[in-house]
């Protein structure tokens, strides 16, 4: 049952990526974390193009992906990207729920479509869409809808909450993210809000392409602020 494996990697990656480009970088993957990967102040520090590189979407022109010690190539590429499920900032929507044939997948699809607040626009009868033409917001939830449908051990986000109104914002990190975790989820969440870092287990920092920081201490003088900013507040 993928949604219940045990799951502790260690990940490794040494490659020349698609395009361009070198990447690097070695971090511990522990169940039941939430992880914020950041990127600095600025785009095109290279983590949306490692992710798609330790999720196995985009095979290294060389080098080479590491988990547990072993290169992940042939028939492990494929169980490896059956590890996640992943909404990118590129994503893509079908108006098919594709590949989740289930007797109960509309009843679980209309229970999640009324939690990411959509049941006014969007309707599904047997595994059909009734529409994906809604605003970028919109979409967006309606491709986590797919990702909660898929239910593997790993979720990564990229970029999710950019295109969210602030309370649906604030939702998805206070409630949407913890609620993932909560039922034994890895949750990898790649942003620049760092107004919730602190809310992450785990903090990593990527610059030109290169893992620098597991920024642990940061993320514990973060919650300490927060403490106190909300202790001054009240």
């Amino acid at each position: 049952n993928s949604g219940t494996a045990t799951l502790d990697l260690d990940v490794q990656i040494q490659a020349l990526a698609q395009g361009g480009g070198t990447l690097t970088g070695a971090f511990d993957l522990d169940l039941n974390d939430l992880f914020t990967w950041s990127g600095g102040t600025h785009s095109g520090s290279g983590t949306t193009t490692f992710a798609k590189l330790w999720t196995g979407l985009y095979e290294p022109d060389s080098g080479e992906i590491r988990v547990n010690g072993r290169a992940i190539t042939g028939e492990d590429l494929e169980r490896h990207r059956a590890l996640f499920s992943v909404v990118f900032s590129d994503f893509f929507l079908f108006d098919e729920l594709l590949g989740l044939a289930s007797d109960d997948l509309d009843l679980k699809a209309r229970g999640y479509l009324e939690r990411l607040k959509l049941t006014e626009k969007v309707r599904v009868e047997d595994g059909r869409l009734s529409t994906t033409r809604l605003s970028q917001g919109q979409r967006k939830r309606l491709a986590l809808l797919t990702a909660y449908l898929e239910d593997r051990p790993i979720y990564l986000f990229d970029e999710w909450a950019a295109d969210q109104d602030p309370s649906f914002k604030a939702f998805f990190y206070h409630a949407l993210l913890p609620e993932l975790r909560a039922r034994g989820k890895t949750v990898l969440v790649i942003s620049h809000d760092d107004a919730y870092y602190h809310l992450a287990d785990r903090l990593l920092k990527l610059e030109n392409g290169n893992l620098v920081r597991d920024l642990r201490e940061d993320l514990h003088e973060l919650e300490m602020s927060v403490a106190g900013a909300g202790a001054s507040a009240s």
